[in-house]
């Protein structure tokens, strides 16, 4: 213990007798300079040792009073997987203490091992400061996990835990084969034969199924690859990576390069920042060939029926090309992983649409401005895909108006990216594998209680002449929920928003034509028709109204009573933690994955873990909410 105090006090003494590079938060602001008087050094020093080693001791001898005394009354301690079997988000200092005394000493944690390298002070704001601190630790004879902290400074000079985190990082006894755990033996021309008798299941099941090819779907496989749990991904286009391919000609991923690597395979260093849909199409392709993932290719997943007795799944898989079936008795484990919301569209009804003489299509449908040359578009939404096609419309010199229905929150990705992702997601930041586990202790429930709401302003005033353009224009423009700003519309809807890469000046400059002042009535023979009496002339409609709910897939497939018993897939619960997405989906054997790469690709781990932990036997039981 007296050695750790040391070690702790050396490592704070050392950062603070210098200028500091702190890293902060999803949210990540980087503060260059922070220097810290010597009696704040002995402060951190004694304090953080002190408190760090108790608390530790608390922690292995199971003293759950000892703890809590540790610990902000707002305080907040995130767990995945690690002592909950689940994803929870305990709130206040009263319930970390009952959920302490629920799991700690069934848990039995023990050897806890601090993080020298990611040991500092982190100072987001001036009036915010607290002491991060990474930490190992392993889960009795299950697993091994780690863990991040935050104490904050009290008014009588203490100091205490702010947030928790902890991280079911591995199975013991199976870890995953990468690195030193590699195929060591020679091939000898075996490889092809083995690759195509492994994807092809003649004579044995897989224990997952996946469906859908798209980067969720390849992300578990490949992870549940590297456990040793045979995966099958169904993909209902002729070849991986055409959910992507066969989009607008125009889109790019608009977060940057560095926050949507897969696992196991980091984008080349040349990649640009933000991939063209194609692009990211082929490099999906490719990853599934070089992770050499089973993948069916134009098949679909017509049925599937649980097996309540043997807690399997009967799954009918049709082939496209000449509609013969193969069926599957007993999968284990049927994953959906077919996009946001299922990527059912969603398309609202409005009167006369029948008497239109024009052309009506989803975005989902849209592909290349060319296509309407000539022609007339309006473009319903205001949103991600609305800006992205008018702007793709406008630059074919063709006439294009956007109906805004309702206000947008608005940034502009230059500015507004680089303050959430830069200190985590950037060219000289840490290991993806740490920024993850940073990213992921920063609970929604503590972000939107104020934090996120700081971030949404600094970018506001980043963005001022932007937002003041687009106001004198007549667009209009949110700050998200509660001032939470684009995460929190991401995590809740997945819409609402827009992180401009142009469009908002075309529509500043009225090169986008914009209307939004009265609500859309009916559809004419030659336009749309308005509440106020006004009407646009059109050609083309495209709805850019979004997706509907990810559960209509599941009931296409698996009917509607497993569609019942599931969870909402997508949005918050009131811990802050996603509803049905990579965990518990009310359903035994079924999951779902959906996201973004980034999510994907950390997320995909704690789904292939419970799968891992399910057929090793050494799953559970789960501490959920009620």
């Amino acid at each position: 213990m007296l050695r750790v105090l040391a070690r702790i006090g050396a490592q704070v003494q050392r950062r603070s007798n210098h200028q500091c590079a702190i890293w902060c938060s999803r949210y990540q602001q980087k503060v260059e300079s922070v220097h810290l008087t010597q009696a704040l050094n002995v402060k951190l020093s004694v304090n953080c040792g002190i408190i760090v080693c108790f608390a530790i001791t608390q922690l292995e001898a199971g003293d759950v009073e000892g703890l809590i005394s540790l610990f902000m009354s707002e305080s907040y301690w995130r767990d995945v997987l690690a002592f909950t079997w689940d994803f929870r988000t305990f709130i206040g200092s009263d319930k970390i203490k009952q959920f302490l005394r629920d799991r700690l000493s069934a848990s039995k944690a023990k050897m806890f091992k601090l993080r020298d390298d990611y040991l500092e002070l982190q100072q987001p704001y001036p009036d915010i400061a607290w002491i991060g601190f990474l930490f190992d630790f392993e889960v009795g004879d299950v697993g091994k996990a780690s863990g991040v902290g935050r104490l904050m400074p009290q008014s009588d000079g203490s100091w205490k835990a702010h947030t928790i985190f902890t991280n079911l990082e591995e199975l013991k006894g199976n870890p995953e084969k990468v690195g030193e755990m590699r195929e060591s033996r020679m091939d000898h021309g075996l490889w092809s034969a083995q690759r195509q008798r492994a994807a092809a299941f003649e004579d044995k099941e897989p224990i997952a199924l996946i469906i859908g090819g798209g980067q969720g779907g390849l992300a578990v496989a490949a992870r549940l690859k590297m456990l040793g749990v045979s995966a099958l991904i169904v993909e209902k286009n002729p070849r991986i990576g055409d959910n992507w391919r066969n989009r607008y000609k125009a889109l790019c991923l608009h977060d940057p390069v560095w926050c949507d690597q897969l696992p196991y395979f980091p984008f080349p260093s040349n990649w640009p920042i933000f991939s063209p849909a194609d692009k990211i199409a082929g490099w999906l392709e490719y990853y599934a060939e070089a992770m050499e993932l089973n993948v069916w290719t134009s098949c679909e997943v017509t049925k599937a029926v649980r097996n309540e007795a043997s807690g399997t799944w009967t799954v009918i898989v049709e082939y496209s090309s000449d509609r013969k079936e193969r069926t599957f008795y007993n999968i284990k484990h049927l994953v959906f992983a077919t996009g946001f919301n299922g990527n059912q569209p969603k398309i609202p009804m409005y009167p006369g649409t029948d008497s239109f003489k024009g052309q009506i299509i989803h975005s989902s449908q849209y592909k290349m401005a060319s296509d309407f040359a000539g022609k007339k578009v309006v473009v319903i939404g205001a949103c991600t895909s609305a800006h992205d096609i008018t702007a793709d419309v406008y630059h074919a010199g063709i006439d294009v108006t956007m109906y805004q229905r309702s206000s947008t929150y608005v940034m502009s990705a230059a500015k507004g990216l680089q303050v959430y992702f830069s200190a985590l997601y950037s060219e000289n930041g840490p290991p993806i594998e740490v920024a993850d586990l940073i990213s992921a202790s920063f609970p929604n429930a503590f972000s939107v209680n104020g934090f996120a709401q700081r971030t949404t302003e600094l970018i506001a005033g980043l963005d001022k002449e932007l937002i003041e353009g687009l106001l004198r224009r007549g667009f209009r423009v949110n700050k998200g929920i509660e001032g939470t700003g684009a995460m929190v519309l991401y995590l809740t809807i997945g819409s609402g928003y827009y992180l401009d890469t142009g469009a908002s000046q075309l529509i500043i400059d009225g090169k986008i034509k914009l209307k939004n002042d009265s609500l859309l009535q009916s559809f004419t023979p030659t336009g749309l028709k308005f509440e106020d009496g006004s009407e646009i002339s059109a050609d083309v409609v495209v709805y850019a109204t979004g997706y509907g709910n990810a559960r209509s897939v599941i009931r296409k497939i698996c009917g509607d009573e497993i569609g019942n018993k599931c969870k909402d897939v997508w949005g918050l619960n009131a811990e802050g933690e996603m509803r049905g997405s990579w965990r518990d989906m009310g359903v035994p054997g079924l999951w779902y994955a959906m996201g973004n790469f980034s999510m994907d690709r950390s997320h995909s781990k704690y789904l292939a873990l419970q799968i891992k932990a399910m057929e090793k036997k050494c799953f559970g039981p789960r501490y959920s909410s009620s």
